[in-house]
């Protein structure tokens, strides 16, 4: 997806839906001050799992759908019902509302569609409805279960949600979901099949279910269960694993020029996406990162833009040993000298990981940053680990004027993407 070769892809509207609660701005606000969304697990009892916290999204429900105008297509009893959601759908679908008025945009906007990234969809859903069949019985199964708690689901609630009648795709690519949703969508509009796309990502599974596999892995942090606040710390040399997070991060997309002519706000552009497989391993990333730094190089390359040229990182750090070592290491392969020049945070530190959505925060995180000239910090750095030697903005956000933006995701499966954000 190159920049130079069609016409410039921007992002004109923003929702989300975060451990913080709904909004962008409520999210903004909290990374900029570099706020904890950790704590203990309450939601069920994790006292047995090996990891106690997380930073899921709590509190939301149907009544914090916002309205739109053009509702009344909207079938009012389908909307008040919701046991016909997983958490995943629907705090997708009041992001993506949030991000479609910020846009402008109307409910039935023609040449329109969906597509979103999403590692669980109603993973949540499937866990409880199993537990009905096995140890209930199948006593209390939903006939809804099946269509609730597929993946594919979560684009299909959001295009109904807005009358949405274009493409509604779900890529579920692990980490690197939301990510290549984005990329492909905007390669979608670039290539005229839609004239507006609402992307980005959404995923709610701080289960039990999830919890404890995670922990089996030995993939999320046990070692800081006393202070969940400062549980997740990327680079941090006492790092030991990452918590578990959730939310949705949408963004509206349309050419530069079609943004204009109706005068919307536009945050940032989509400058360059590439993706690439190590081919190596199911949860480890191959030790040379060759295909990390390649992912990284090309997205620059297709942005048409010079490594020199990229003034700030947001890294995947997931504050595991290996990912955050390897992840510092390919930067400075991919920029070189210009790596001693870089500012990066990882906005993990304070969110945790929300699996496939963890790539749609991190865009918004960069599209708010440039469009702002803030970023945010990278929190809970009590220790520097050598082998993660770059600038990530330790413990406090800072003014800057940043013209271009990398944000880099690496998931299992030997998977890595990144994307050029710009200022506009």
């Amino acid at each position: 997806m190159r920049h130079s070769g069609g016409p410039r892809i921007v992002v004109t509207g923003i929702g989300v839906v975060s451990p913080y609660g709904v909004g962008r701005e409520r999210f903004w606000q909290s990374i900029s001050r570099g706020c904890s969304a950790t704590r203990a697990i309450t939601e069920f009892d994790a006292s047995e799992l090996g990891c106690r916290v997380a930073a899921p999204v709590t509190g939301v429900t149907i009544d914090d759908v916002p309205p739109l105008e053009g509702d009344d297509v909207w079938d009012p009893d389908y909307r008040a019902d919701p046991k016909r959601y997983s958490r995943a759908a629907l705090i997708g679908v009041i992001a993506a509302r949030e991000a479609w008025a910020d846009a402008g945009l109307h409910v039935g906007e023609p040449n329109a569609g969906v597509v979103i990234g999403s590692g669980g969809g109603g993973i949540d859903v499937g866990e409880r409805q199993y537990y009905d069949f096995f140890v209930e019985r199948g006593k209390k199964v939903t006939p809804y279960a099946i269509p609730i708690s597929i993946v594919g689901m979560v684009s299909s609630e959001i295009s109904i949600s807005l009358r949405l009648r274009g493409v509604s795709h779900v890529l579920s690519c692990g980490c690197t979901s939301s990510t290549d949703a984005i990329g492909y969508a905007a390669a979608l509009v670039r290539g005229g099949e839609a004239e507006v796309i609402l992307s980005g990502g959404t995923d709610a599974c701080v289960t039990p279910g999830m919890i404890f596999g995670f922990a089996r892995m030995k993939a999320v942090t046990v070692a800081h269960n006393d202070r969940p606040e400062e549980a997740s710390r990327p680079f941090d040399r006492r790092r030991d694993g990452f918590v578990l997070g959730e939310g949705a991060w949408m963004v509206v997309l349309e050419r530069e020029d079609r943004a204009r002519a109706r005068g919307a706000t536009i945050y940032a552009s989509i400058d360059g996406y590439a993706s690439t497989c190590d081919a190596y391993h199911r949860v480890q990333m191959a030790p040379d990162g060759a295909e990390i730094i390649r992912a990284m190089t090309q997205a620059v390359a297709r942005a048409g833009r010079r490594p020199e040229d990229i003034g700030y990182v947001n890294f995947h750090g997931t504050s595991t040993q290996l990912n955050d070592a390897v992840e510092s290491r390919c930067v400075r392969q991919a920029f070189g000298d210009h790596a001693e020049r870089l500012a990066g945070s990882s906005v993990k530190s304070m969110i945790g990981h929300p699996q496939g959505a963890s790539g749609a925060a991190g865009i918004v995180t960069a599209s708010l940053a440039l469009a702002r000239g803030f970023l945010p910090p990278t929190i809970n750095q009590f220790e520097p680990d050598p082998a993660c030697d770059l600038d990530v903005i330790p413990n406090r956000g800072r003014a800057a004027d940043v013209e271009a933006a990398l944000c880099n995701c690496l998931g299992f499966g030997s998977k890595n993407s990144a994307i050029v954000i710009g200022r506009v």
